[in-house]
């Protein structure tokens, strides 16, 4: 159970390195083309491999090239967390792309026309609490 906890915590310090290296320590123009963010890191229970998937706010080119970017500069990220987090051994650093926050927003969209559409047509759906006036 302790190796759990430190695999937690190994990941929680790499991202909070890696969102401070999007910041201030990433030159890339590609990189600084969209807004990027870190939303998870997993790592690897021997601490060898990481996966950071991060969200980038833009197009679809704009997310490739900022990924690309990112992957180019993997080398730079990782020897920065061998300086900052003092590991006897730095994991291998993955960018993916994280897809979720654009599917969250697409289907907030999507609730929200429906509750549009049925505030047009005057429906009211059951257990909210409203009284149908036409209904009485």
């Amino acid at each position: 159970m302790a190796q759990g906890r430190r695999v937690e915590r190994v990941a929680a310090l790499i991202r909070r390195e890696v969102s401070e290296l999007l910041v201030n320590g990433i030159k890339d123009d590609r990189v600084s083309m969209g807004m990027v963010s870190v939303t998870n890191v997993e790592v690897a229970g021997d601490l060898q491999h990481c996966k950071i998937h991060v969200s980038v706010y833009g197009s679809a080119e704009v997310q490739q090239k900022a990924l690309a970017g990112l992957r180019s500069a993997a080398g730079y990220v990782k020897g920065e967390l061998g300086r900052r987090l003092n590991m006897r051994r730095t994991p291998n650093v993955i960018f993916h792309l994280d897809h979720g926050i654009e599917k969250g927003t697409s289907v907030l969209g999507l609730l929200n026309q429906l509750e549009q559409q049925r505030q047009e047509r005057g429906e009211v759906p059951e257990g909210t609490g409203q009284h149908n006036d036409d209904a009485s």
